[in-house]
């Protein structure tokens, strides 16, 4: 018995099928694809990381000052038209 109650044979049977609906240029291409995003997503992830650090050493008060702002620009937008609305 083989992996989750699959034999070897059973896994080649499904290997051969597999080749035979995709064919080896598009598998090679897929798999080539799946590599790219893989290394893309890692290559995220540590600038995710080293962004993480640097903005621990942010200034506290910077933080707040931005949300202060932000919350100012909230307020000053109104609306550009009448909501209508039906009583049922």
């Amino acid at each position: 018995m083989g992996v989750g109650g699959i034999s070897i044979w059973q896994l080649l049977i499904v290997l051969v099928i597999v080749l035979l609906l995709f064919g080896t240029k598009k598998l090679r291409n897929m798999g080539g694809d799946l590599g790219g995003a893989i290394k893309g997503f890692r290559s995220s992830i540590k600038e995710v990381k080293a962004g993480d650090s640097d903005s621990d050493s942010e200034d506290p008060e910077t933080a707040d000052q931005q949300a202060e702002a932000t919350q100012d620009d909230l307020a000053d937008v109104e609306a550009t038209e009448d909501v209508k609305t039906e009583k049922v």
